[in-house]
């Protein structure tokens, strides 16, 4: 393990930060589609991610869930940091997007670490500014844009997270992280075709 965080995180922390990590941390896989953090549930350790990607979603009174955020590796969750210092139960919900290899660290070093070691002081104010320019950036996409322009952004978030053009999903979970409805989803994405933006094949979606 200690050569993956070098590998991800070497360049960002302190090497005596990189031994405690490696000490402390325990080490997780998760599968795609496996649920992460669920709502309700109180948080005792903070993720980093050395790979894969991780959606996390907002649900609402109702059952159904809006897409917040998505997290990659060397990315940690801001929701998941507010919970732990705040002994709160999570509001929000972590899935895996792809396989994904994360360490998971005890909320016992994090103000610990914060006073310690000023790289890590500087990751965690970093991970809250990403992660709230891009809540920013998913209200103005909920309350600026039309289902057309938010349909079109998600996909190419999708290509950049992937790192692929062909996108493994269907239009009743496109519709589920966009918070609307499969019918409204299939019929854009048969506009999207007709514009040739996009191919609509059996199994996946390839952006054009």
């Amino acid at each position: 393990m200690i050569e993956e965080l070098k590998k991800y995180y070497g360049a960002q922390f302190e090497p005596a930060l990189i031994e405690e990590i490696n000490e402390v941390a325990t080490y997780t896989e998760a599968s795609e589609g496996e649920d992460l953090i669920k709502p309700g549930q109180y948080i005792k350790s903070m993720p980093l991610l050395l790979s894969g990607n991780i959606k996390i979603l907002r649900p609402d009174t109702e059952g159904d869930e809006l897409l917040l955020y998505h997290l990659e590796k060397g990315d940690t969750c801001a929701m998941t940091l507010t919970c732990c210092m705040g002994n709160t139960k999570s509001e929000i919900h972590a899935v895996a997007e792809t396989s994904t290899k994360l360490l998971m660290i005890p909320i016992g070093k994090m103000e610990e670490w914060s006073s310690k070691y000023k790289t890590w002081r500087n990751f965690v104010f970093n991970s809250y500014h990403t992660r709230m320019m891009e809540l920013l950036e998913s209200v103005d996409n909920i309350a600026f844009n039309n289902m057309d322009e938010r349909l079109n952004n998600y996909l190419k978030e999708k290509v950049k997270i992937l790192n692929s053009k062909q996108i493994y999903t269907t239009h009743k979970e496109i519709a589920a992280d966009l918070h609307t409805s499969r019918v409204v989803i299939s019929r854009l994405l048969k506009k999207m075709e007709n514009n040739n933006l996009i191919q609509l094949h059996r199994s996946f979606i390839e952006v054009m």
